[in-house]
C-alpha cells in the first residue's frame, strides 16, 4: 500500500481512489480488500475534519486575536504562543479541502490550490514544532543558565533577536516542507482528480519523506526537550519564583501534549516507511496499517484544537487578557451578563434574608 501524500495527507491512508493501494497482489495472491476501511473513512474523516476545523479556528483565533491586541506587553514565550496560534492557524486551513476530497474522493480545487493546501499544511505542522523547540531552548538559558531570556539585550536589540529567530524557525519550517510541496500536484485518473505527491521514479524521494518526518517531527525535537527539561527540572527545585514556575508548566504541558498525540502517528508513518520498503508486505500488515492510521489520524488531528485549551487553564495572564479583550469587543454583553449577575444576587440574598426572618419568627413562635 502506498501512502500517497507520504505522511502529512493524514485522510489519504485509506485513498481508494487508486486500485494499487486496495488491491495487494504478491506472486498472484488473492487481493487484498480494504473496503472496511475505505468506507469508515470516507464517512469518519469528514466529519472529523469539521469538527476539528470549528473548535481549532475559534480557539486558535481568539488567541491569536489576544496576543496581537495586547503584543506591547509580551514576552519572549508570548510572542512563541503567537506564532504557534498562527502555525495551528495554517494547518486548520487545509482541513475543510481534505473534508471535501474524502467524502468526495475527488479533487475539484485544481492545481494551484492543490499545492497551496499542501503548503499550509507543511508549514503548519513543522512550525508548531520549530516554534516548540524555540520556547524550550529559550526557557533552558532562562533558567539554567540565569540569563533573563536569549533575547534579553536592549530593547532593540531583543526585537530584532526575535525577529530573527521567528523567521529563522518559519525558514526551517519552509525548507523541510519544499519537497513535498515540489512535488504535490493535480492529476487525472481513471476520470477522478487527485492531489498528491508525484516523486520521480526510480529515486528515493518518498522514503526520505517518510524518514524526515521522523527525525524532524518526534526524534530531533524529543531529544533537544528531553536534555533541555533534565537541566531545567532540577533548577527548578532551588528557585522559589511561582512565576517562572508557571511559564514552564505551561510550556512543559503544551510539549506533553504535543508528543502524546503525535508520537503514535509517527509510530504507524515509521511502518508504512517498512511496508514501502519491502517489509510487512503481508494482506493482514496492510489492513492493520490502513486501520492504524485511522486512528493515529483521530489523535493527531485533535491537537490543534488543544492549545487553546492548555492557555486558558494553565495561563494565569492570558486569562486575564481573554477577558479583557472581551470586555473591550463587546462591553454591551457584559454589561448585561453583570447587570444579570446582579440581579440574580440580590435576589438570591433577599430570598436568604426572608428565609432568616421565617426561621427567626418560627422560632420565637416555640419559645
Amino acid at each position: 500500500m502506498v501512502l500517497h501524500l507520504s505522511y502529512f495527507f493524514l485522510f489519504r491512508s485509506t485513498d481508494y481512489s487508486y486500485s494499487d493501494y486496495y488491491s495487494y497482489n504478491e506472486d498472484s495472491a488473492a487481493p487484498c480488500s480494504n473496503e472496511n476501511v475505505r468506507d469508515f473513512g470516507q464517512v469518519f474523516l469528514p466529519t472529523l475534519y469539521s469538527m476539528v476545523f470549528i473548535v481549532g479556528f475559534i480557539g486558535n483565533g481568539l488567541v491569536a486575536y489576544v496576543l496581537i491586541k495586547y503584543r506591547h506587553r509580551s514576552n519572549m514565550t508570548d510572542m512563541c504562543l503567537l506564532n504557534l496560534a498562527m502555525s495551528d492557524l495554517m494547518f486548520l486551513f487545509s482541513l475543510p479541502f481534505w473534508a471535501h476530497y474524502a467524502a468526495m474522493n475527488q479533487w475539484i480545487f485544481g492545481n494551484f490550490m492543490c499545492k497551496a493546501v499542501t503548503s499550509f499544511y507543511m508549514l503548519g505542522f513543522y512550525g508548531s514544532v520549530f516554534f516548540m523547540i524555540l520556547m524550550t531552548m529559550d526557557r533552558y538559558v532562562v533558567i539554567v543558565h540565569a540569563h533573563a531570556s536569549l533575547f534579553s539585550q536592549h530593547h532593540s536589540a531583543k526585537a530584532g533577536m526575535a525577529v530573527a529567530a521567528f523567521m529563522c524557525m518559519w525558514l526551517l519550517s519552509l525548507m523541510a516542507s519544499l519537497p513535498t510541496m515540489i512535488f504535490s500536484e493535480e492529476k487525472k485518473e481513471l476520470n477522478e482528480s487527485t492531489c498528491k505527491p508525484e516523486y520521480p521514479p526510480d529515486t528515493y524521494w518518498r522514503q526520505f519523506s517518510y524518514i524526515e518526518l521522523n527525525i524532524l517531527g518526534l526524534i530531533l525535537p524529543l531529544s533537544i526537550m528531553v536534555f533541555c527539561y533534565s537541566q531545567i527540572i532540577p533548577t527548578l527545585y532551588h528557585m522559589r519564583s511561582q512565576k517562572k514556575q508557571k511559564a514552564i508548566r505551561l510550556i512543559m504541558v503544551l510539549i506533553i501534549v504535543f508528543f502524546v498525540f503525535w508520537t503514535p502517528y509517527n509510530v504507524v508513518t515509521f511502518l508504512f516507511l517498512l511496508h514501502h520498503t519491502g517489509h510487512l508486505r503481508s494482506c493482514e500488515w496492510q489492513q492493520n496499517l490502513n486501520l492504524s492510521m485511522q486512528w493515529v489520524q483521530t489523535i493527531a488531528l485533535s491537537h490543534c484544537c488543544l492549545n487553546p485549551i492548555i492557555y486558558a487553564f494553565v495561563g494565569q495572564k492570558f486569562r486575564r487578557l481573554v477577558v479583557k479583550a472581551l470586555k473591550q469587543s463587546f462591553p454591551g454583553c457584559f454589561n448585561k451578563c453583570k447587570m444579570l449577575t446582579t440581579e440574580l444576587s440580590e435576589r438570591r440574598s433577599s430570598v436568604n434574608s426572608r428565609s432568616s426572618e421565617k426561621s427567626t419568627t418560627s422560632i420565637m413562635q416555640l419559645q
